[in-house]
């Protein structure tokens, strides 16, 4: 049995860390309020045993689990919504241009990888899909759900094409899915992005949150002033800038004597 690493963020926000497979250091968020709990992401398929577990050590049942909230489609995040929903009465909220993909209806895209990116992760032929798992209810950029305060969904195109960030006004957090990521202490780009440059905008709109706190899909949380982490966020597996080709020199002009 896995250790169990779940920390608390701010009152009713926990992080839970997810081991097992390759990626770096996947988180699943758990919030707890009156006698209901909202997940956000649910880790590989399997990961059920491990969020039952969490609940259990936060006093809490499989059947308090009222919502699942899926960043986007991709089976690092959205690999246990389908084993979770049999726990009881759950809605599982997506961002409108992911649902289809987590639902399995349609074939999500993939990722154009950097060099950069190839070199951690080869390129595959078969979109990074979870189980296939219902959708109750759609979500847009703007929209609002009835726990933490009024929860705020942000849109974040670029990793997928219905990725969504959550600001928690309760907490005053952001929940950032793979948008952004933490690495060795600093705040990056998300990775894998099937549009880089609209991932790059993204991260404005999360930014605009001014959140004191920022839990993302890969890496450790910020804590204080993340918006500002997330303002200056790097890039470090871009593309490289290829350097400017210097212009020949123009032979020397002769002149008539």
């Amino acid at each position: 049995m896995s250790e169990l690493t779940l920390t608390e963020l701010a009152p009713g926000l926990h992080r839970l860390l997810v081991p097992g497979g390759a990626a770096h250091l996947l988180n699943v968020y758990l919030w707890c309020e009156g006698t209901e709990v909202t997940l956000i992401d649910t880790g590989w398929a399997g990961s059920s045993t491990l969020i039952a577990r969490a609940l259990a050590t936060l006093g809490r049942k499989p059947s308090d689990v009222a919502r699942i909230i899926l960043t986007h489609f991709h089976e690092d995040h959205a690999g246990a919504a389908a084993e979770i929903i049999g726990w009881g009465d759950v809605e599982v909220v997506a961002g409108a241009d992911d649902a289809s993909f987590v639902a399995g209806t349609s074939r999500g895209p993939l990722p154009v990888l950097t060099e950069a990116e190839r070199s951690i992760h080869p390129e595959s032929q078969d979109p990074p899909h979870g189980p296939a798992c219902r959708v109750d209810r759609l979500v847009r950029d703007g929209d609002v759900l009835n726990f933490a305060g009024g929860a705020r969904v942000i849109a974040t195109p670029g990793h997928t094409p219905g990725s969504i960030a959550l600001f928690l006004p309760e907490p005053g957090a952001v929940l950032t899915g793979d948008a952004v990521a933490e690495l060795n202490g600093d705040v990056i780009l998300g990775v894998f992005n099937v549009d880089r440059a609209i991932a790059r905008a993204s991260l404005t709109r999360i930014a605009d949150t001014n959140a004191q706190i920022a839990g993302f899909g890969h890496g450790n949380p910020v804590l204080t002033e993340a918006f500002r982490r997330i303002q200056n966020a790097t890039d470090p597996f871009a593309e490289p800038v290829a350097e400017p080709v210097a212009e020949p020199f123009a032979d020397p002009v002769t002149r008539e004597p």
